[in-house]
């Protein structure tokens, strides 16, 4: 019996996240970076992710901040991104079915190519990104 449902809901958000970044940190590849960077504090990180996927797909702006900068000195390449979003689409489609979970897939993919293109682009110029 399959047991997905629509994200429509701040207990799917909740979900989805925690799922997430549960599989984050396991992973070898990308979860020493986000416990070196996030350390003891993955409970302010997890209300900030609530709230940045609130405001993405349900349009209710909680989120407010650039979420660029933080992301801009990791040690990180395509490969890690192409990790970050297969454990994204794997925890998508286990848990979720939809528009909404389409959505996340695409914005997702979205944003990946862009943090990544744009950590390439300040590795190779001499400036401090703003956003």
């Amino acid at each position: 019996m399959d047991m997905k449902r629509a994200i429509e809901t701040m207990e799917d958000i909740r979900l989805l996240v925690d799922t997430f970044y549960g599989k984050v940190r396991e992973n070898p590849l990308i979860g020493p970076i986000f416990d070196s960077v996030i350390g003891d504090r993955w409970p302010v990180h997890l209300e900030k992710m609530y709230r940045f996927w609130q405001t993405v797909l349900f349009g209710e702006h909680t989120y407010y901040g650039a979420p660029f900068p933080p992301h801009a000195q990791l040690p990180v390449d395509r490969q890690h991104f192409d990790t970050w979003l297969g454990l994204w689409h794997t925890t998508l489609d286990q848990l979720f079915t939809g528009e909404k979970a389409a959505e996340a897939k695409w914005r997702g993919d979205k944003m990946a190519a862009m943090f990544l293109s744009k950590i390439n682009y300040y590795r190779s110029r001499p400036s401090t990104p703003l956003s």
